[in-house]
C-alpha cells in the first residue's frame, strides 16, 4: 500500500490513479491483493517489486499484468 502512494506521489499521478485502503477483499490464500477498478481486475501475491508494473502497464498502459492476475472466479 505504501508502495503505491510512494509511487503515485513519486510520478505526481494524482488526477490519474487514486489509491484507496480496504480490509480484506476475501481471497486471502492470495496474498496482498490490489483491485483494479473501473477495470475489475484482481492481482494476487502483490509484493513491493510488482507496482510499477501494474501502474506501468495496467494503470498507465491499458494492458493487465497477466502473471499476477487471480482468476475472475476466485472473487468475482
Amino acid at each position: 500500500m505504501n508502495t503505491f502512494w510512494e509511487e503515485v506521489q513519486k510520478r505526481n499521478l494524482y488526477d490519474k490513479i487514486a489509491v484507496t485502503n480496504t480490509g480484506c477483499l476475501g481471497p486471502c490464500a492470495f496474498g496482498a491483493s490490489v483491485l483494479v477498478y473501473p477495470d475489475g481486475v484482481m492481482y494476487g501475491k502483490v509484493g513491493k517489486d510488482d507496482v510499477a508494473a501494474i501502474i506501468d502497464e495496467h494503470l498507465l498502459g491499458g494492458k493487465p499484468v497477466e502473471r499476477l492476475m487471480v482468476p475472475p472466479f476466485v472473487w468475482g
